[in-house]
């Protein structure tokens, strides 16, 4: 009992923003996606000289990815597995060294400010080492194996973010672009696996539905056939037979459209909490759909299917996760404003203009990046306007995190 409570004194010292990974994590990741893409839209359409590490094209995919989308998963998960292991979150000093780490590589990828490559390149790695690392310690102190898959899926994350900086330094242009590629199929991995673990029991626990228990062959076919479309992403997706791309894209998505259409979205439509993450996940087919159709020359270039993942799968999903794990772990309950709705509006509209745009509508392109990108910005500024106050103030419940 004393033990407890010296730790719980311990945690009620440490500034409130510093006292789980989503807090600091949640607050930065936003912020930047807010920023960055903001920039971007502005950089698209009124072109300067700034020129990042690695080039803009390079910078914004990477960004997106590395910048926005690994604070994110390492706040989710680094906070998910002290309730999983039943063991102390990484908290004070260790956090802030962590989002410290990721603020820098933000900031020296984004200016030219003389460093060298290498530092530059080393900085950001490091960020995602130090992830694997407090994400292994506490699963393998308490022997949890279920849940030592992430480690791997960290690891390989912080491999092929190496892979792309050497590329980078090394004027291997076409390699840095399909380790970006790759990592959409990490992400989309990792959104299949803990997707298929929340989405049906969110749905079982909030509605009527009752879930269906996963069908193994189905669970195994749809998450190796993302395994080996992260391969061919890896190797290029123009580098491999198009027969052989044709038939894994299409089977990633019709097992992954039939593992989506066993989670009851249809009692979900009157609860934005979850039809925000089944609409989301709709996108991972479609996504593998569009990469099909442009194996038999259907579609002109892998953009817009790239950006079903991105903006409609990655994006939709963090949005509504964030926003349910945001209000859990500050003591308050599962209920949202009709602000929050509309941000979930916003990233799924975004993502269709981003994606049906470019795709068949040409003419349209710089319209669609546009568009999807102030929607973009303004389904994460509502987020931060209303969750942030909560990222960086006490729970309300008087309870340390």
């Amino acid at each position: 009992m004393s033990l407890n409570v010296d730790n719980n004194k311990i945690a009620l010292a440490i500034p409130p923003v510093f006292r789980l990974a989503f807090r600091p994590l949640f607050l930065g990741g936003t912020l930047f996606a807010a920023i960055a893409i903001g920039w971007w839209v502005y950089f698209w359409l009124y072109p300067s000289a700034w020129l990042p590490h690695g080039g803009p094209i390079w910078w914004h995919g990477h960004e997106m990815l590395f910048g926005f989308g690994t604070a994110i998963v390492a706040g989710f998960l680094l906070t998910a597995v002290a309730n999983w292991t039943d063991t102390r979150a990484i908290r004070g000093w260790p956090l802030f060294i962590l989002a410290f780490t990721w603020l820098a590589g933000r900031i020296l990828i984004a200016f030219n400010l003389g460093l060298p490559k290498w530092l530059i390149a080393g900085v950001d790695v490091t960020y995602l080492v130090f992830v694997t690392i407090a994400m292994a310690y506490p699963v393998i102190k308490v022997k949890q194996w279920q849940n030592l898959m992430f480690v791997p899926i960290l690891s390989i994350l912080a491999i092929i973010n190496a892979i792309s900086h050497w590329a980078v330094i090394n004027n291997q242009y076409a390699l840095a672009l399909q380790c970006l590629h790759a990592t959409v199929m990490v992400f989309t991995l990792l959104i299949a696996v803990l997707g298929g673990r929340v989405i049906p029991a969110f749905t079982a626990n909030t509605t009527d539905c009752q879930r269906l228990i996963p069908i193994k062959w189905l669970e195994i076919i749809s998450i190796i056939s993302i395994l080996l479309m992260l391969i061919i992403a890896l190797i290029g997706l123009d580098q491999v037979p198009n027969m052989l791309l044709f038939a894994v894209a299409s089977i990633a998505a019709i097992a992954n459209a039939l593992r989506f259409f066993r989670w009851g979205i249809h009692h979900s439509l009157s609860v934005p909490l979850l039809w925000s993450l089944h609409f989301s996940y709709a996108f991972i087919p479609l996504g593998f759909i569009m990469i099909a159709l442009h194996s038999i020359d259907l579609l002109a270039n892998t953009s817009a299917a790239l950006h079903s993942f991105t903006v409609g799968s990655i994006g939709g999903m963090i949005i509504s996760m964030i926003s349910r794990v945001s209000l859990g772990h500050t003591g308050r309950p599962q209920q949202i404003n009709a602000f929050i709705v509309l941000a979930f509006l916003s990233i799924l509209v975004a993502a269709l203009i981003r994606v049906i745009l470019p795709a068949w509508f040409i003419e349209y392109y710089q319209v669609a990046i546009a568009v999807s990108g102030i929607l973009w910005v303004l389904a994460f500024s509502i987020y931060l306007y209303f969750y942030a106050p909560m990222l960086v103030t006490t729970r309300v419940d008087g309870r340390p995190g």
